[in-house]
């Protein structure tokens, strides 16, 4: 079972609302790496994961699956090659699944999910480089929050974030980052 598997499979057995929660719960039980492409599913996973538990209406089991297999073709290193993050576009994909939003969609729901992307990617670029996959899910995932709050009405936790991967990163940017444990 690949990285990306093992995340969809615990997700699916979650019941916390905050989902920075269970990503920290996610990525201790999966072998996550400090940096990776298995990002692009966790994320928006973990979103998704929280969402349904706290309300939302969404099929997880199908959702997860769609979110497998689109975080699936995302590259990695897409930050600095493409100049969008990858957390940014697994979360990104979990609002187009929630509200089954796809390129042809004319309803508000395209530009909204566009809105919340340009301001998740602002958030990260006001951090600056290099790439950290830890810092930047927690910055996407701390955007989406009010984001489904003001267009669902669903309240999700946010529980404190302190980075405990400061260790693992050798290109931590330490004091710049807003999770940095002092």
């Amino acid at each position: 079972m690949t990285k990306e598997e093992k995340i969809i499979e615990a997700c699916k057995k979650e019941a916390s609302k905050d989902p920075l929660e269970i990503f920290h719960s996610i990525v201790g039980k999966c072998g996550v790496s400090i940096h990776g492409p298995e990002h692009h599913v966790l994320d928006g996973a973990c979103v998704l994961t929280a969402f349904r538990n706290a309300g939302g209406n969404v099929d997880l089991d199908s959702a997860l699956e769609t979110l497998l297999q689109r975080g699936l073709k995302m590259p990695g290193a897409a930050c600095g090659y493409w100049g969008v993050c990858g957390a940014v576009m697994s979360v990104g994909a979990a609002l187009s699944i929630i509200e089954n939003t796809g390129p042809l969609t004319t309803d508000d729901s395209w530009g909204s999910h566009m809105h919340y992307t340009s301001e998740a990617l602002g958030k990260l670029a006001e951090v600056g480089g290099p790439r950290c996959c830890k810092r930047n899910a927690f910055l996407a995932i701390k955007a989406v929050i009010p984001y489904i709050r003001d267009r669902f009405g669903i309240e999700l936790g946010e529980q404190e974030t302190a980075c405990g991967f400061s260790p693992q990163n050798q290109q931590c940017i330490k004091e710049r980052c807003p999770f940095f444990k002092r």
